[in-house]
C-alpha cells in the first residue's frame, strides 16, 4: 500500500499534485481541508465548530480529524493507498496517524514536501482568494498568520519523517509538470527500495 503525505504550506500546490498523484498511482485522497469543508457544508455540529476556527486561521483539534481519517481508512480498505494532504499538521498527530495505520497493517511510505517561499504563497493564495471566496485567503494579515501558524506548529512534522528517511523535498515553484515528475520521481525510488 502506497501512503504518501504530501506536504507544505497554504498555496504550496498540494491540491494540483495531488490530484495528478491520485491518477497516476489510483490513491484515495484524504484531505482533512475537503473532509473538514463537506461537515461544514452538511451544517453539522463537528461542522460548525471547525468554521469557526478555520475562520479564525486556528487548527482543529486532533481527535476530531483523526477520527475523520479513520471512517476513510475504513471505507477503503481495498484501496491502493492513500495520500494525505493537509495532514498531520504537528507531530502528535503524525504520532497518532502512525498508531492508527499501525492497526491497518500499513504505514506511511514518504512525505513528499512542496517548498514555496512567503511572498510566492501569498500572491497564490491572494489570487486564489478571487475565486475561492475562502475567507482565509482573502485577508494578507490572516495569510501570514496561516503561513506562520505552519512553520511553528507543522514544519517540526518534517524533521519527524526525516527521522524515519521518509523526507523528501521538492522545489514548489515552477512549470506544474516537471515538479510532477519531481515527486513521481522520489515516490518511484521509494518503492523500488521497498520492492528489493
Amino acid at each position: 500500500m502506497l501512503n504518501l503525505v504530501l506536504f507544505g504550506p497554504p498555496g504550496a500546490g498540494k491540491g494540483t499534485q495531488s490530484e495528478k498523484l491520485i491518477a497516476q498511482y489510483q490513491l484515495v485522497h484524504l484531505s482533512t481541508g475537503d473532509l473538514l469543508r463537506s461537515e461544514i457544508r452538511g451544517g453539522t455540529e463537528l461542522g460548525l465548530r471547525a468554521k469557526m476556527l478555520m475562520d479564525q486561521g486556528i487548527l482543529v483539534p486532533d481527535e476530531v480529524v483523526i477520527g475523520m481519517i479513520e471512517n476513510k481508512l475504513k471505507e477503503n480498505q481495498s484501496a491502493a493507498g492513500f495520500i494525505f494532504d493537509g495532514f498531520p499538521r504537528t507531530v502528535p498527530q503524525a504520532e497518532a496517524l502512525d498508531e492508527l495505520l499501525a492497526q491497518h497493517n500499513t504505514q506511511i511510505k514518504v512525505m513528499v514536501a512542496l517548498v514555496v517561499d512567503e511572498d510566492e504563497l501569498t500572491k497564490r493564495l491572494l489570487i486564489r482568494g478571487q475565486s475561492s471566496g475562502r475567507p482565509d485567503d482573502q485577508n494578507e494579515a490572516l495569510i501570514h498568520r496561516r503561513i506562520k501558524e505552519y512553520n511553528d506548529k507543522t514544519a517540526p512534522v518534517a524533521s519527524y519523517y526525516e527521522s524515519q528517511g521518509k523526507f523528501k523535498a521538492i522545489g514548489g515553484i515552477g512549470n506544474i509538470e516537471e515538479i510532477f515528475q519531481a515527486i513521481c520521481a522520489e515516490i518511484e525510488t521509494v518503492t523500488a527500495n521497498v520492492r528489493q
